[in-house]
């Protein structure tokens, strides 16, 4: 074995709002208390469950300007989330069974509908 997952980080220009907007749209909580570590350092969120996996928020100065080489896939309803934030950027259609979306920062993840 060469690796072996660990965590999914996602680079954001505002990443304490990002880590509460996907902790909200996932069920997600911080793993520790934002009072706990200085306003600048990553924020780690977990799923409470145990079920999904670590994801880092780590701050970085300049906003997303191309397409995600890797995102996330989540279950959920496209316009909930749109009226959590996220924007619609394809919906499904045309062989793709999934929608994709943006959160408020641009990072684009697909939508799967149960």
């Amino acid at each position: 074995m060469t690796a072996k997952f660990k965590d999914l980080a996602l680079d954001a220009l505002d990443h304490q709002a990002q880590a509460d907007w996907w902790c909200t749209t996932l069920g997600y909580v911080r793993r520790s208390p934002r009072a706990e570590s200085p306003p600048d350092w990553p924020v780690a969120i977990v799923d409470p469950a145990g079920e999904g996996p670590l994801i880092w928020l780590n701050p970085v100065p300049e906003g997303k300007t191309v397409k995600n080489r890797m995102h996330l896939d989540v279950w959920g309803d496209p316009a909930e989330l749109a009226a959590a934030g996220a924007r619609l950027v394809a919906e499904r259609g045309e062989g793709r069974e999934w929608h994709v979306m943006a959160d408020p920062e641009g990072n684009e993840f697909c939508v799967f509908e149960r």
